[in-house]
């Protein structure tokens, strides 16, 4: 049994794991052919189609799969080990009221998109949004169901459709972005309501074949309103605190990009705020919330393999310890992910801001994102990758928190992040523009984690503050040793303005070779333990077994 276990949770690791790095690659391609496509600040329409895109897929990280997956799994997993049947009712009777409450919820936003539109006119920027968020909207209705299906699949320990489903989206979209959108050359509006339609097809894909792999593994559609009416319920009293522990980095980014569009000066339009009297100048020029996006989608490649999965890893433990009132494992386990967290995240945080600027110019300095685009996009990775370490520590930390079943205390220290992250929004954009915007970020994710590993620790049970600055110190002195050797490369092998793509490639290759080596050579001086956790398979296996 314990083996059969092991297996479960290290094919579900390396399932979720290598799904996630190959939708993060596809996704970079996306975003290459999108760059060149639409550029930063032309016409404002990158401006547009992010913020519009942004509304499903914010709704559909928040909800449909962090904290659905949350207060479900444990649900739907009770439900099915007293009976299969009682298990699909309870699916039935979800994906019956999510539908339901999707549609309306996306048909009132059409509603408001068209009243907005009329009242913006056809040609302005607003309307351009408003389009583009009226033809996205119903992607909402299609990535929640099948981010319910997905949470389904998984706990019935079915990882691998889930892992793929997302690449899809990736696919479709650079099939738009290749083969379709440049035949609509020069208009970048047309262009991006053929990415919109692409989106729009994946997510039928996606929910298709998720929907097909519940089939396959004996679901059949049975609504029984009052046989799952109590665990429908529990359900969706956990799914809200859940949530706002979940999101607030994705909150945070969400508020950026609102800001950066109502503040950047509309292109052709004077450069004073009009509904501030005309006496304040805009922070901000248009391509803000366009560079903000590309910031976002570069931190959440590390966030994705490294936060997410040590936090998927280690959840089945933390819960297996608060169920048999362990205490002190719990702590022990989720200090393990707090040293895994900063042996794998402190390094890739720095490293991200040392080869931002060759990244950047090397993947999107092309067709219509010009060399001025590429600087700023490379200034806004480089701020939001200062707090990578703690985007990464975040799910690592408020799992422990849903171990034992305090959903609440994660959202309330959440809210406690947003305010901080609104307050130096709105403070530092006016000396740093759009900069100012990724490094609020940056710091309401760091204030975040020491407020939740404060408050476990002096409300659950105390962490070994000793051992994990002993981590964090040797780690420092690795990512020094690494700082050096990047920077070596970066100076000794300068590049030029007019650099080929074939010097910025091999710069780029020789900063992280070199980094990724000298790190990995001071931390085997520095005898960090966390370097043979990772390479050494059996540990959590031995975990299963002891508990067991």
């Amino acid at each position: 049994m314990a083996e059969r276990k092991r297996w479960h949770l290290w094919s579900g690791f390396w399932a979720t794991s290598l799904g996630t790095l190959a939708s993060r690659v596809l996704g970079l391609a996306r975003d290459v052919a999108t760059a060149a496509l639409l550029g930063l600040g032309e016409a404002g329409v990158m401006d547009a189609f992010v913020i519009a895109f942004r509304v499903p897929n914010l709704l559909r990280r928040i909800f449909g799969e962090g904290a659905l997956a949350a207060s479900f799994l444990p649900v739907f997993t009770r439900q099915a080990d007293e009976s299969p049947h009682r298990g699909w009712q309870l699916l039935s009777v979800l994906f019956a009221w999510l539908a339901m409450l999707l549609v309306a919820l996306v048909l009132v936003g059409e509603i408001g998109c068209a009243w907005w539109w009329l009242r913006a006119g056809g040609g302005s920027a607003d309307a351009a949004l408003v389009g583009l968020l009226a033809a996205m909207l119903p992607y909402l209705v299609l990535i929640f169901l099948a981010a319910h299906a997905a949470a389904a699949l998984q706990s019935l320990l079915e990882f691998r459709v889930p892992a793929v489903a997302p690449m899809i989206l990736n696919v479709c979209w650079l099939a738009a972005a290749w083969l379709v959108a440049p035949r609509f050359e020069p208009d970048k509006l047309a262009q991006a309501y053929v990415i919109a339609v692409a989106v729009l097809i994946s997510g039928v894909l996606q929910f298709g074949v998720q929907w097909a792999a519940l089939r396959r593994l004996g679901f059949r559609f049975d609504y029984d309103w009052h046989a799952s009416r109590d665990a429908f319920w529990l359900v969706v009293r956990t799914t809200l605190p859940v949530a706002l522990g979940l999101a607030v980095t994705q909150l945070n980014t969400l508020t950026d990009s609102l800001i950066a569009w109502i503040l950047s000066a509309p292109e052709g339009a004077a450069h004073r705020i009009a509904w501030l009297g005309g006496n304040v100048a805009y922070p901000m020029q248009t391509g803000a919330a366009a560079a903000i996006y590309y910031g976002e989608r570069f931190y959440q490649l590390p966030v994705g393999i490294l936060g997410v999965a040590i936090a998927t890893v280690i959840y089945p433990l933390l819960s297996r310890h608060a169920a048999r009132g362990a205490a002190a494992e719990l702590a022990r386990d989720l200090s393990l992910g707090l040293r895994l967290v900063t042996f794998t995240a402190l390094p890739a945080s720095v490293g991200m801001m040392l080869v931002a600027e060759p990244a950047t110019r090397l993947l999107f300095e092309r067709g219509a994102f010009t060399a001025y685009d590429a600087q700023r996009a490379a200034a806004m990775i480089a701020c939001y990758a200062s707090g990578v370490w703690a985007y990464c520590a975040i799910p690592v930390l408020v799992r422990g928190f849903y171990a034992v079943g305090h959903a609440n205390a994660p959202a309330k220290l959440g809210l406690v992040a947003v305010a901080v992250n609104l307050a130096l929004n709105l403070t530092l954009i006016w000396p740093l523009a759009e900069r100012g915007l990724a490094v609020s970020t940056a710091v309401a994710a760091g204030v975040q984690v020491l407020l939740l590993a404060t408050t476990f620790s002096s409300g659950v049970h105390r962490l070994p503050w000793a051992e994990l600055a002993t981590t964090f110190g040797k780690c420092m002195l690795a990512t020094l040793a690494m700082t050096s050797a990047v920077l070596a490369v970066r100076f000794g092998y300068p590049l030029q303005f007019d650099s080929s793509r074939a010097q910025l490639a091999l710069q780029l290759l020789l900063m992280i070779g070199g980094g990724a080596a000298s790190y990995l050579a001071a931390a085997r001086l520095l005898h960090i333990p966390e370097l043979g956790l990772l390479l050494r398979r059996p540990r959590l296996g031995e975990a299963i077994d002891r508990d067991d």
